[in-house]
């Protein structure tokens, strides 16, 4: 669909017409002067590139302006010198001279119209592409903070739904704005050089049509805005049926899913019926002006050819230049069009390319080298946001290199988020995390995210084949590691099973895989990147009984000289760990190993008779 914006009213330099920044006010109801130029100035930017190409197109469009106002020129210069060619015995010889003059002029507008269109819109093209590549690269570098706030089905309109119409205005803006400037000037030149009475009264008409035009863009800019949020809408929606398609279908909620979509959808078939009947009654007042101009030359013209103040062959070209005149009220149409549908896009996408990933590198990070994997919490309370409850508070631990912890305990207590804030996906409000010594907020995120492995809670397998999933975990492996992190994780025989093996397609999110089987994969993937630092949260959750068994056995070789943490649901899985740690909401309150927690009889061994008993 289209796009939309929030920009804000301002009050325009010098510099630039009243009208464009009409526009640029009713394009942006809500943005600070400040921000609406330095976005603006931001759009022309990206123009910087194709300068050599910005100037050709510029210079065909004044070629296409140009020729278009030469021809009511040479029409008037043939009417007008008719009697004369009449009398001469070459009559013939010079109407066909100006009738090819004619024509090499109608050859040079083609030729100018069609590089504009190709060329024109191949650099419209390449900026779209441009700002849907920063969009694109921009969301991989926001934090997990940002994504827990947004909707996929938002974050996807602005990527690829908000960017159609850059393309278009990109190309059209500078082409309609040079063509309509030049034939404008060039037209009201002409009429006010063959009937100043006449051309005072058309430019008397002039600025009720652009007040008309921006009564309704205004109105044209509040219906998109509106149709651009239902859409995202719509995408959330379809996102969650498709995705959820065998939850729906087992519950047999079909008719309640079509239900809520319909409810979206026809929200969105009014804003976009709004829009509709903005843009209509846009559409009628631009033909209308230019019907009313036309009718205005040809009444008032024709009385000053009977008080003998204008010939026929002026009138004629009075007529042609009308003509020309209404071509940049049409573009000027087209290009509110475009500016409501292509610049509030471009707001929407700066609005994102302006959000600031919270994780970053600290100025003077310096790289994770030589890792050995201590790891240290001092102190560390932690909150998602200022008003949300703390999940975390004054948790002080300590990870020899090399051990195999295991964190236990109920479920919401924060053993994900402790986790969380060791490769920094969120940092700590209070307290400090380290890693060898080294506070990781003073480590490059890439460098300590190299160092440690996750397999999430949230199994995630992207669209391909089995093989390209666990190559995600070490691009440049070779086929023979990719191989024995699968023995390793007890998946290779399942995938030898598949129709192709390690090439067989595995559907969107792995959906041709069992629970089990994707979450072996996920594993295998973490084997393969062959961390020094592993965190295992809830890894072996979906795995039948003999399946868990051999991941644990995996796990045990795995987790041998390097640091391990597993998070378990599933005691079972961490019953050889060297140390376990059981976190509550009053934080670690119990530590060391199994059998020394069971013969405490706390936290712990109430956690294992509840399992027992299930």
């Amino acid at each position: 669909m289209h796009p939309t914006s929030s920009s804000g009213k301002h009050r325009p330099k010098k510099r630039f017409s009243p009208f464009f920044f009409g526009l640029l006010d009713a394009a942006s109801p809500a943005e600070a002067p400040s921000a609406a130029r330095s976005r603006f100035r931001r759009f022309l930017s990206y123009y910087r590139p194709h300068m050599p190409l910005l100037a050709a197109d510029l210079a065909c469009a004044t070629l296409v302006a140009g020729t278009a106002l030469a021809l009511p020129l040479i029409a008037n210069f043939i009417v007008s010198r008719l009697p004369q060619l009449a009398a001469e015995p070459d009559t013939l010889s010079k109407i066909l001279l100006l009738g090819g003059v004619m024509l090499g002029v109608f050859v040079v507008q083609s030729l100018a119209t069609f590089f504009v269109d190709y060329q024109g819109h191949a650099m419209g093209a390449k900026i779209e592409a441009q700002v849907r590549q920063e969009l694109f690269e921009h969301c991989q570098k926001l934090s997990f903070s940002f994504y827990d706030q947004q909707r996929t089905g938002q974050l996807m309109s602005r990527i690829s739904n908000d960017s159609l119409w850059l393309g278009e205005l990109f190309h059209h803006g500078p082409e309609d704005i040079a063509i309509s400037t030049l034939k404008f000037a060039g037209a009201m030149a002409v009429l006010f050089w063959i009937d100043p009475v006449i051309a005072l009264l058309i430019a008397l008409i002039i600025p009720f049509a652009v007040a008309y035009a921006l009564h309704f863009n205004r109105k044209m800019n509040v219906a998109l805005r509106t149709t651009k949020e239902r859409i995202g809408t719509i995408n959330e929606r379809v996102e969650d049926a498709l995705a959820g398609i065998r939850v729906v279908q087992s519950f047999a909620n079909e008719a309640a899913e079509l239900k809520r979509f319909d409810t979206e959808n026809q929200r969105f078939l009014d804003s976009r019926k709004a829009g509709y009947r903005s843009e209509a009654m846009l559409w009628v007042g631009m033909d209308g002006f230019a019907q009313i101009v036309t009718i205005l030359v040809i009444t008032v013209g024709a009385f000053r050819i009977l008080t003998g103040n204008l010939s026929t062959a002026d009138l004629l070209t009075l007529l042609l230049c009308v003509g020309v005149l209404v071509d940049p009220v049409r573009r000027l149409d087209n290009f509110i069009r475009l500016w409501q549908e292509g610049y509030t896009g471009f707001v929407r996408a700066m609005e994102l390319l302006e959000k600031q990933p919270d994780i970053v590198d600290e100025e003077g990070s310096m790289p994770l080298t030589g890792v050995k994997g201590r790891i240290k919490f001092d102190k560390v309370s932690f909150r998602y946001a200022e008003n949300c409850r703390e999940v975390l508070s004054n948790v002080s631990l300590s990870i020899k290199p090399g051990e195999f912890v295991a964190l236990v305990g109920p479920s919401g207590v924060g053993k994900s988020t402790l986790c969380s804030l060791i490769p920094r996906f969120y940092d700590a409000n209070q307290g400090s995390v380290s890693i060898d010594g080294h506070d990781v907020r003073t480590l490059t995120l890439a460098s300590l995210r190299r160092a440690i492995g996750v397999v999430q809670q949230d199994l995630y397998l992207f669209s391909g084949t089995v093989a390209e999933n666990l190559l995600y975990g070490r691009p440049v492996a070779s086929m023979e590691e990719v191989l024995a992190a699968a023995k390793a994780a007890n998946a290779h025989d399942f995938i030898m099973a598949l129709p192709r093996g390690y090439d067989t397609d595995i559907g969107q999110r792995g959906v041709k895989l069992s629970g089990g089987q994707k979450q072996r994969i996920t594993i295998a993937r973490a084997f393969l990147k062959n961390p020094p630092i592993l965190i295992f949260d809830e890894a072996t959750s979906a795995l039948d009984t003999e399946s868990e068994r051999a991941i644990q056995k995996a796990l045990l070789g795995l987790a041998k000289d390097r640091t391990t943490i597993v998070i378990a649901h599933r005691l079972s899985t961490v019953r050889h760990a060297d140390r376990i740690l059981v976190l509550t909401e009053d934080g670690i309150v119990e530590e060391g190993s199994h059998d020394a927690l069971m013969t405490a009889n706390g936290v712990y061994a109430r956690l294992q008779t509840v399992q027992a008993s299930i």
